[in-house]
């Protein structure tokens, strides 16, 4: 519970260190390697991180969203065959993540149409609106991801060599 913790931790830190940067940080890179190593139980760092950002920014509407947005990547990336070959990982892995990136409006306007009343031609004008930001924000993911395999291999590391001791 501790190294969820942490992580859950280091997810909500890494968020407040890229703040200067629009839509750019290392969130998607961190749900996808903590699914790599804890499959189901990625969703425990994910949540913590999710509610530390409610309680530092507020539980307001624009928070609702994040209830399914990671977990929309986690599931994906839970969808992946565990076994591929490392070349192959270093292609999906970053495309996962970039495509994430670029699809955050999309995913979050859901909950936008519902909350403000949107029909959908109003929910297509809020997209297009924040595609600028969604490019930077795949771009970014797309950078992030090619950290994937390397940390996923070194937490993997860290967790059997733990593993050995206890």
């Amino acid at each position: 519970m501790t190294v969820f913790a942490m992580l859950g931790a280091l997810m909500f830190v890494s968020k407040l260190i890229m703040e200067w940067a629009p839509n750019i940080h290392f969130l998607g890179m961190l749900t996808i390697t903590c699914t790599i190593v804890y499959r189901g139980r990625a969703l425990i760092p994910i949540y913590i991180y999710v509610f530390l950002q409610g309680a530092y920014a507020g539980f307001n509407i624009w928070w609702v969203p994040y209830l399914y947005i990671w977990t929309i990547l986690w599931a994906l990336t839970m969808l992946l065959p565990r076994k591929m070959p490392t070349w192959l990982c270093s292609v999906v892995y970053p495309a996962l993540c970039g495509l994430h990136g670029f699809m955050f409006g999309i995913l979050y306007a859901p909950a936008e149409a519902l909350f403000y009343g949107f029909d959908f031609k109003t929910t297509l004008l809020w997209i297009a609106k924040g595609i600028p930001f969604d490019i930077l924000h795949g771009f970014g993911n797309l950078a992030a991801g090619l950290l994937i395999i390397p940390l996923s291999r070194l937490l993997t590391k860290l967790e059997e060599k733990a593993v050995r001791r206890a």
